[in-house]
């Protein structure tokens, strides 16, 4: 019975040991071949939110990409408790500039130049229409040999009007005004390209969080053990 309660009590410690003071998420996306001008897309994005506060960083998964049509240029999120303004505290991200020959330089970290606005009832952050557009838009990965080989014109262009770009993680800090750490993302869009509105066709769905992982898989060992422990112990005397 000690045993029984010592374990019951660690699940349930288990379940309870949440951060208290902020609440994230993460949602990944992967646009089938075709999603825009016939290339693929991939991006993810992880959101915490504190006491009138949401940080986010957002990556581009799509590794050699042939155009800039696959980078991320626009993202829109809806919080659960409903909030649709704010303003940006920070935001920061490393420039990349891609050559002619599939080659790339590593610029300084920098501001993103991105910008918050209302988006309905959600909050978007979007780079077209800034000072900075259509440069630092996000990136994916190089590919073999650390080389852009499929990369067009549109993105190894040097110094060219997309040029430099952000790798990701591009990461945001927001005030937004009323949300709480009990407050989540209920739903994300992203946007590619140099097209304003070119949005993914629905919306990505969440990826458990890898603390969420380990306390669930914590307490499948633990009732295990349980269960192991129980079988071995000897039969007592009536």
């Amino acid at each position: 019975m000690k045993r029984l309660l010592t374990l019951t009590a660690l699940i349930g410690l288990g379940l309870m040991v949440q951060p208290a003071s902020a609440n994230t998420i993460t949602y990944d996306f992967t646009g089938v071949p075709g999603f825009t001008g016939g290339l693929p897309v991939s991006a993810s994005a992880t959101f915490t939110t504190l006491a009138n506060e949401v940080q986010l960083s957002l990556t581009n998964n799509q590794a050699n990409p042939t155009s800039v049509i696959q980078n991320l240029s626009d993202v829109v999120f809806h919080l659960s408790t409903g909030q649709n303004s704010g303003s940006i505290l920070s935001s920061s991200g490393t420039e990349r500039t891609v050559n002619s020959n599939g080659t790339f330089a590593a610029g300084p970290t920098v501001s993103t130049g991105w910008a918050l606005s209302t988006n309905g009832t959600g909050l978007q952050l979007n780079v077209l229409g800034t000072a900075i557009g259509p440069a630092h838009t996000v990136i994916g990965p190089p590919g073999a040999g650390n080389l852009y080989s499929n990369a067009n014109g549109s993105i190894a262009n040097g110094p060219g009007p997309h040029n430099p770009f952000l790798f990701g993680p591009i990461v945001f800090d927001l005030s937004v005004p009323g949300v709480t750490t009990g407050s989540t993302v209920s739903s994300v869009d992203f946007s590619f390209g140099t097209t304003e509105g070119n949005d993914v066709s629905g919306t990505p769905s969440p990826v458990p969080e890898p603390t969420t992982l380990l306390l669930l898989g914590s307490t499948m060992a633990g009732l295990g053990a349980l269960a192991r422990s129980r079988r071995r112990e000897p039969t007592r005397p009536s």
